[in-house]
């Protein structure tokens, strides 16, 4: 068992009043930063906080386990080490600068994005530990852990079969992922589970949670180990190869498949219009495209931000004009659509399709 997160084992202590020699550099040279020399780990930081509370929960359920947890590239728990890793930006401030600047966003930078993370990891922790996935209630409930997981899925957004947790109707990708969304649910202090899915199908899934829960929560797991995967001190890549790495992950080709939709959302130029080009328009609206089709997808911003730097040079290009006989509203409605649309068309020819 690994014992509350007061101080965190195994790690390398660079607590929150430390200055690491890299605190005050320029992104550029901290970019050539092998991953292991950032010399960081979770004592001391805001992330150190909100782990201790996540064991508090565990201790408020009944369950003895309590899966260790490490700083890592990213978000993620295997079912060889059933514990949870950390990306290694939320150990630092400036970390979180660098990750915003790179990736446009810091997933789990706010407390409470950053407990609904450690939750799901923390079902995906006690799933491999207890080995649930062999129980045939588990099975009946939630399917075969030995199913392959797709390189896409395309989810349902109005099934009431599966709970809401993480963004983009996540549980529907696989059944661990599926188990992983409804243990979140079922630990999130005042999520109050039985009334409001209460007349979903979703309830059945929450109520064989929490049986399974009372039947292994106050044991010993059966996999528990001490081993790490990926761990920060592990890492030899910069960080500069680690974003090189993640940006080609999420970016798009062929820019010429948004010119249909684009010519029927702005017209062709006209010289004098008053409203001006497209292109202008579409840079004005991209901060409210980036939040308002990231929360219908779930998608990460750097690559929804991909698809909309592309939809912005085809409007140059095209040389087309904000229409001057609709609403603004009207307008920014049309483009968000359409956003959504080539950001989920990118998931199923094989991008990513959230990453936990």
């Amino acid at each position: 068992m690994t014992p509350p997160l007061r101080q965190n084992p195994g790690t390398t202590s660079t607590t929150a009043t430390a200055r690491p020699r890299w605190q005050t550099w320029r992104d550029e040279r901290l970019l050539r930063l092998p991953m292991r020399e950032l010399k960081l780990g979770l004592a001391g930081t805001e992330v150190e906080a909100r782990i201790n509370q996540l064991r508090d929960e565990l201790d408020g359920n009944g369950i003895a386990y309590r899966p260790p947890v490490w700083l890592s590239d990213e978000w993620f728990s295997s079912p060889d080490c059933p514990g949870i890793a950390v990306p290694f930006y939320l150990a630092h401030p400036r970390l979180k600068r660098l990750e915003r600047r790179m990736m446009l966003e810091v997933e789990g930078g706010t407390r409470r994005t950053c407990m609904r993370l450690l939750r799901h990891e923390c079902g995906h922790a006690i799933q491999f530990a207890y080995g649930l996935h062999r129980m045939r209630l588990w099975r009946e409930t939630f399917g075969r852990h030995s199913m392959p997981y797709p390189e896409a899925y395309r989810p349902k957004p109005f099934s009431r079969d599966f709970v809401l947790h993480l963004p983009g109707h996540y549980a529907q990708a696989h059944p661990d992922e599926d188990f992983a969304e409804t243990f979140a649910v079922w630990m999130t202090p005042g999520s109050d589970w039985e009334h409001r899915y209460r007349k979903w199908p979703a309830i059945e899934k929450l109520r064989v949670v929490d049986e399974l829960m009372r039947r292994v929560g106050a044991t010993k797991p059966t996999s528990a180990t001490r081993r790490r995967d990926r761990t920060l001190a592990s890492l030899t890549h910069t960080l500069g190869e680690h974003y090189a790495e993640r940006q080609a992950r999420y970016g798009l080709d062929r820019p010429d498949i948004y010119d249909r939709d684009l010519k029927r959302i702005f017209p062709a130029r006209v010289e004098d219009d008053p409203r001006g080009p497209a292109s202008r328009a579409l840079r004005r609206w991209r901060g409210d495209m980036l939040k308002t089709v990231g929360t219908w997808t779930g998608q990460y911003a750097y690559a929804i931000n991909n698809t909309y730097d592309l939809m912005i040079g085809r409007a140059g290009r095209l040389r087309l004009r904000v229409p001057d006989d609709r609403a603004e509203h009207d307008v920014k409605q049309q483009v968000a659509v359409m956003l959504t649309v080539q950001t989920m068309h990118h998931i199923q020819r094989g991008g990513r399709w959230l990453v936990v």
